[in-house]
């Protein structure tokens, strides 16, 4: 069978094996529930409700701020507590909406179901948009966005990411061999919005081969849609290698899907676009992965947003050893915790806690020139190079190295033998250069 996939990456220890056969198991928040405002890619969403209102699971409790922004809706019911700056997880205040929970779980009356046939491509982008729905793999951007580009009709390909290539993660594994039909039918739905112009492709790596199978079994007699197996490799799922394993398309930094007719979703963004085209359910829930060699009891835990991880650390049987490092997604692409009293947001896939910290543990050494980060890296930069550039902050042989092409996947980082932390030096360069050109573009609007 023909496997696809692209130039570069690696083959890290998976470590997916602690969680892969924990079906979702469903759990209930026991204490306050915090909603921060950016869960999301652009404008904050602005909060419509006040100190001491009274909200029931799935009401609106934060309106879009924007174009690029998306609606917020409590996931218990309860009575506002605050509206305050609360910790997040990348480690800084947010403004927050805080909710203390009654324990009752009384929601609001969701819509009847509805057969995809008796709604039009508009409808179905106007009721994800209501939901909130975002990019729940990871990245956040506003789901509705991604379904408006500048030509519909050049749109020829949706793809949802199945390829899970984070290491320790298994939380859309589980989707797939628990609910292939929703994930089907989150895909249907999302080819209608393109008139049936649009392909539909299930991407799944071939290490998940009963996966596929139930994608498959769930896809039978549904034309136009097709399940394609990968090579396992990281990066995989990554957006650009994703679209150019299976279309063999390419694009950069300045380019869009949509450039190359292209839509890619992750399973949980299309699984929730199901929910809320099929029953009107908002994003309330994510499953989440709880998991690591410090964790006694790894899970797959589908938990409602705004859900403390403290307590999903305790439903997972709490930890073996005080671990040395916890961190909020997977090893390569993941954000250290300073703490676990955060909230769950949609974005939210696993806690990862490992007894040691084994990159604070290497010591950084000279390069060795040996082009280790040049053969593994999907953007097909010179790391090494762009590193250096970063540490003596030269902006414009950074950027003239094409530094801003780097996806951050962590491939230089994890392959160096001198122990560089390529990608963190070239990480925080990129944040500079947007940053200067966010403070040019405001000049150019006479901000």
């Amino acid at each position: 069978m023909l496997r696809f996939t692209f130039r570069g990456g690696i083959h890290p220890d998976d470590g997916k094996a602690m969680s892969k056969d924990k079906p979702i198991r469903e759990v209930l928040p026991k204490g306050e529930l915090v909603y921060p405002l950016s869960q999301h890619i652009g404008a904050p969403a602005k909060a419509i409700v006040a100190k001491g209102d009274h909200v029931l699971a799935g009401q609106k409790i934060a309106e879009a701020g924007g174009f690029v922004s998306a609606n917020i809706f409590a996931s218990v019911s309860g009575t506002v507590k605050a509206i305050e700056a609360r910790l997040g997880v990348a480690g800084g205040m947010q403004e927050s909406i805080v909710i203390e929970n009654d324990g009752l779980y009384e929601e609001v009356e969701f819509s009847p179901e509805r057969k995809l046939a008796d709604i039009s491509g508009k409808e179905i982008i106007e009721i994800i948009k209501e939901a909130g729905i975002v990019g729940m793999g990871g990245a956040g951007f506003p789901t509705h966005v991604k379904y408006m580009p500048k030509d519909p009709s050049a749109i020829d390909h949706i793809i949802v990411n199945c390829a899970e290539c984070e290491p320790y993660l298994t939380s859309d594994y589980r989707r797939m061999m628990e609910e292939p039909e929703k994930i089907v039918g989150g895909l249907q739905a999302a080819m209608k919005i393109f008139d049936g112009r649009a392909k539909g492709v299930l991407a799944v790596e071939d290490n998940k081969k009963d996966a596929a199978a139930k994608l498959r079994e769930a896809a039978k007699g549904i034309p136009d849609i097709e399940v394609v197996e990968l090579k396992t490799k990281y990066p995989q799922g990554a957006e650009r290698q994703l679209i150019f394993a299976v279309t063999g398309r390419q694009i950069n930094s300045s380019m869009l899907p949509a450039d190359v007719g292209c839509v890619v979703n992750n399973c949980d963004t299309i699984h929730a676009i199901y929910e809320a085209v099929h029953f009107g359910r908002p994003v309330m829930k994510k499953v989440m992965t709880i998991t690591g060699n410090a964790i006694k009891e790894p899970q797959n835990l589908r938990v409602r947003t705004g859900t403390n991880f403290r307590e999903l650390i305790e439903e997972a049987g709490g930890f073996t050893s005080e671990p040395e490092k916890i961190i909020a997604g997977g090893p390569m692409m993941g954000i250290p915790l300073i703490s676990l009293d955060v909230p769950v947001v949609k974005t939210s896939s696993a806690i990862l806690c490992m007894t040691k910290d084994e990159v604070a543990a290497c010591e950084e050494t000279a390069c060795i020139n040996c082009g280790r980060c040049v053969s593994v890296c999907p953007g097909r930069i010179i790391p090494a190079k762009l590193a250096d550039y970063a540490k003596r902050h030269d902006k414009e042989s950074f950027e003239k190295a094409n530094g801003m092409e780097c996806c951050e996947c962590g491939c230089c980082s994890y392959i160096c033998p001198a122990k560089r932390p390529l990608t963190q030096y070239i990480k925080s360069m990129r944040k500079m250069v947007l940053a200067d050109r966010k403070k040019v573009a405001q000049r150019g609007n006479g901000k």
